[in-house]
């Protein structure tokens, strides 16, 4: 059996209320992916957040936890004792996050673990409002990917694949403890060196090539979901970074044409150098 996305959905800030909130971002993009695909929040077996940055430079408790409270998953252990009943835990790996999740996913759903998973990746600076950071790239953004098995063995993902550059990381995410003085909790420095996004850009389309040259996948029968340098969906201020994937995603399945495309190619790539691909195919295509 394959795992396929039966919802997927994001979220913006609400820029008339509080500073953004990774818990309220992500918990919103769950809850419109659980209302897309008309099931609740207690038939979720497993939650994973891949998120890396938040507010206030928050990294305990495990923000998962948070989001799966938020999200109403599995709050009372009597109610509802079954052991593989709303666990979740943090996965970071930076713009990766998302498919080593589906990697993550597609191990406990082939044994039986669970027959639903959730995925959510939220992203804000650390202050609350990216857009007063010049100098912070990213956008305050979360996304959310329903996942669970298929009848159909050939709908779903195929294998992911994970590749290293052969040189120095360009990308640095960091809390420069030298000069944050007493605003330490609010600021973060993002360090990217000139050129980089098309030295990633090169490396993605390499690892690309690979993954397509050793699955044996038609790229013309393809479309791939890439990494994006720019947002341009209406409301989207600056790079998508771990939910880039479900944007891409949900692009993609308002500008396919299924006489043109059967398939999907994710490819994500991100500080490390590291990259990410794997296949995947609609379930009905």
């Amino acid at each position: 059996m394959g795992m396929v996305i039966t919802a997927a959905a994001t979220a913006l800030p609400d820029t008339a209320s509080a500073p953004a909130s990774v818990v309220d971002l992500a918990g919103r993009a769950a809850r419109g992916a659980l209302a897309q695909a008309q099931v609740p929040a207690s038939s979720i077996g497993v939650l994973i957040n891949v998120g890396v940055y938040r507010e206030h430079n928050t990294f305990e408790p495990a923000m998962s936890a948070l989001v799966q409270k938020e999200v109403g998953i599995n709050l009372d252990y009597i109610a509802d004792p079954e052991p593989a009943a709303g666990f979740s835990f943090d996965l970071m790996n930076g713009a990766c996050g998302v498919l080593n999740a589906v990697q993550a996913g597609q191990a406990l759903l082939e044994t039986g673990s669970t027959e639903r998973l959730l995925i959510t990746a939220a992203d804000v600076h650390p202050g609350g409002d990216a857009d007063r950071d010049p100098g912070y790239p990213y956008a305050d953004l979360a996304g959310a990917l329903l996942l669970e098995r298929s009848a159909d063995p050939q709908a779903g993902f195929g294998p992911v694949r994970h590749y290293t550059a052969d040189r120095p990381t360009d990308v640095e995410g960091y809390l420069d403890t030298d000069t944050m003085g007493r605003h330490g909790r609010t600021t973060i420095t993002v360090r990217r060196e000139p050129d980089h996004a098309q030295r990633l850009g090169e490396f993605a389309a390499s690892a690309a090539a690979d993954y397509a040259q050793e699955i044996g996948i038609d790229l013309d029968r393809t479309l791939v979901i890439g990494p994006s340098a720019t947002a341009d969906d209406a409301g989207v201020k600056g790079e998508p970074h771990t939910a880039a994937p479900v944007l891409g995603y949900l692009r993609a399945l308002d500008g396919v044409r299924h006489d043109d495309h059967d398939q999907f190619l994710f490819v994500s790539v991100g500080a490390g150098p590291s990259a990410a691909c794997a296949l995947y195919r609609p379930e009905g295509w």
